[in-house]
C-alpha cells in the first residue's frame, strides 16, 4: 500500500507489515489523467520488474539501462532529468474508468516504483508521477514482489 498523505510505502504479507518507508509521489498531488504528472489512486499491480542483478544506480532510459551509473557528475551533465534508477516496478491499473483504460491508463502513463538520487528528499511529494524511493529500499521491495503484486495507492 502507498499512502499520499503520509508519504509511505506499506508491504504486507499474510496481514503482517513488513516493509514499511518513506516514498516521494507526484508534486503535482493525486490524479488519473495522462499528461497530468499526478500519482494515480486506486488498485494496481506490478505489470513488470526491470533491472534484476543491475547495481544500485543503474540508470533506466526507456525502461532500459543506459550503461550508466548516477553519479554527481553525471547529474550536472544532464540537470533537469527525471532520473529512474536501480530497479522499476511498472504499475498496471486494475479499475477500468479509474486508472486503466483510456485517458487514465496508468501503465500507459508510464508510473512505476523506481529508485532514485540519494539526493531526493523521500516523504515529500516532488516526484512526476511515479513513486519515487531510496535505492537501497527499491532493491529490498523488488526482491520481495513478484509480477501480479497487488498495490493499493490511497489517499
Amino acid at each position: 500500500m502507498i499512502g499520499l498523505a503520509d508519504q509511505r510505502l506499506r508491504l504486507y504479507r499474510e496481514g503482517r507489515l513488513c516493509m514499511d518507508v518513506a516514498v516521494s509521489t507526484a508534486r503535482n498531488g493525486a490524479g488519473e489523467l495522462a499528461g497530468s504528472f499526478c500519482t494515480p489512486r486506486g488498485l494496481h499491480q506490478i505489470r513488470a520488474r526491470i533491472g534484476a542483478g543491475c547495481p544500485a544506480g543503474t540508470v533506466f532510459v526507456g525502461r532500459r539501462p543506459s550503461g550508466e551509473i548516477y553519479s554527481e557528475e553525471l547529474a550536472r551533465r544532464y540537470p533537469g532529468r527525471d532520473w529512474i534508477l536501480t530497479r522499476i516496478l511498472w504499475l498496471s491499473g486494475l479499475e477500468v474508468g479509474r486508472n486503466r483504460l483510456g485517458k487514465v491508463d496508468s501503465m500507459r502513463r508510464y508510473i512505476y516504483i523506481h529508485g532514485c538520487p540519494e539526493s531526493e528528499p523521500m516523504g515529500v511529494p516532488r516526484s512526476r508521477g511515479c513513486v519515487r524511493m531510496r535505492n537501497a529500499d527499491i532493491m529490498a521491495l523488488f526482491d520481495r514482489v513478484a509480477v501480479g503484486t497487488r498495490v493499493l495507492i490511497e489517499e
